[in-house]
């Protein structure tokens, strides 16, 4: 049996049904693109009317047990629009129905997953409902807790990220008024 990568073969990807092995064949310079290169996040700021955004502990990840409470995220799938992903994720892991207003911010970051470079859009929702509902796989404890409170966390504050991210949520809270 000859081996592929001994005749010039490489791996290019793998999905659940099929693996994808390339052969750049002209003698010219190999110019097939890279497999998905990005994962693509949102995140969820709900604001209500009293100043207090909508945030979540996970009951797995890597935020476990470290009482943080975060703004809701998510991880796009194949085919999704970032409006509707975001309006989505809200509703499924804590039940509170959403619309989606705007693109707040988004940020790159590189080698993050699988050493793919990871993008993330944090997105404004209007709520539409208040009462929260946790979905018992992801979600440990859901809330609405006030913005500053929010902001003022350890990590939060000490996380460069997580820092810019809730310095441009004030900003908005600030600059506008939810309905």
């Amino acid at each position: 049996m000859v081996l592929i990568w001994q005749e010039g073969f490489k791996y290019h990807h793998a999905e659940p049904s099929h693996l994808i092995l390339v052969c750049w064949l002209p003698l010219t310079p190999d110019t097939v693109a890279v497999n998905a290169s990005r994962r693509i996040g949102v995140g969820a700021f709900v604001l209500n009317n009293k100043r207090e955004v909508l945030v979540v502990q996970e009951r797995n990840g890597m935020f476990q047990d470290t009482g943080l409470w975060k703004l809701p995220t998510g991880v796009l799938n194949e085919g999704d629009r970032i409006c509707h992903a975001v309006v989505k994720e809200v509703k499924e892991e804590i039940g509170v129905d959403t619309k989606f207003v705007e693109v707040l911010c988004f940020r790159q970051s590189h080698k993050s997953f699988f050493t793919k470079s990871d993008l993330f859009f944090l997105c404004v929702l209007q709520a539409e409902s208040a009462t929260t509902e946790e979905q018992d796989v992801e979600i440990k404890a859901a809330k609405w807790m006030p913005i500053e409170e929010y902001a003022a966390q350890p990590f939060v504050v000490e996380n460069k990220q997580f820092n810019f991210m809730a310095n441009i949520c004030l900003a908005k809270a600030d600059h506008c008024s939810p309905p």
